[in-house]
């Protein structure tokens, strides 16, 4: 039985930047160890999986070495899939029953609204390794469920950072993000993602941790709608939108290449 998938760039200016996502839309569930066996073989930060389950669509996310409960990119990369392949029409919302609850994407002119939880952070001691696995002290550290995030003073900080993965690896959460204000103004704050306890060493765009870097910053800058850039060697532009306990993420997909699994 063959099976297609499909790679596409999300949070995305152009092709070939943004986050790399494979998706399959698959005519019924498929095993767990099939799955993580693709996730390892795309070997990029995420391979989403989704079946139609009466009005909605199951979807999961897999990392090259684990199975994740939230994941943005790859989910506004399947949404596009939806769309762009005819599962679905674009004036038709795209209902995911995810790990994490339902999440919605809708279409709007070229970008693509995703529907999140919010995921705030609450101030953390910070642990004993992170500054030298960053090589920065950081100013803030915090926690959420997820993620530590680890707030440096400048975006120059924060783009020289050389992190020691084997020292981020001892923390343990999900990822640690790290973040600072724009120094241009042609973005309310910047961030990198490092997940080394899920295979990725450095996340390009990663959707769900501006789940928490929203709440962060919108307290600090007093809006609700932000600018983010996410400072990695592809990048990626994120618009957001705080609303009480959910989290609006926009942005754009390109869709960059086209196989068959033959497995």
């Amino acid at each position: 039985m063959t099976q297609e998938i499909i790679i596409v760039d999300a949070f995305a200016e152009r092709p070939f930047a943004g986050n790399q996502a494979a998706i399959c839309v698959a005519p019924e569930p498929r095993e767990d160890a099939w799955m993580q066996s693709v996730a390892a073989e795309m070997n990029l930060s995420e391979t989403a999986f989704l079946w139609r389950q009466d009005e909605v669509f199951r979807l999961r996310w897999f990392t090259p070495t684990v199975e994740v409960d939230l994941c943005g990119h790859a989910t506004l990369a399947a949404a596009h899939v939806l769309w762009s392949e005819k599962y679905l029409d674009f004036g038709t919302t795209a209902r995911f029953a995810t790990n994490s609850g339902l999440l919605t994407a809708d279409y709007d002119d070229g970008w693509i609204r995703l529907d999140f939880p919010s995921e705030p952070e609450a101030a953390a001691e910070t642990p004993a390794q992170l500054a030298e696995a960053l090589g920065v002290t950081p100013v803030y550290v915090g926690r959420n469920r997820m993620d530590l995030l680890a707030e440096v003073e400048s975006e120059e900080v924060l783009k020289s950072i050389t992190p020691d993965f084997r020292l981020l690896a001892e923390i343990p959460v999900r990822g640690v993000i790290v973040t600072a204000a724009s120094a241009s103004g042609d973005f309310d704050f910047l961030s990198r993602f490092f997940a080394p306890n899920c295979g990725v060493n450095e996340d390009p765009v990663c959707g769900s941790a501006h789940c928490c870097l929203a709440p962060h910053w919108s307290t600090k800058l007093g809006k609700s709608d932000l600018l983010a850039y996410q400072a990695s060697s592809r990048g990626g532009v994120l618009r957001l939108r705080l609303n009480a306990d959910r989290v609006e993420l926009s942005g754009r997909a390109f869709t960059t290449l086209r196989g068959q699994l033959t497995v």
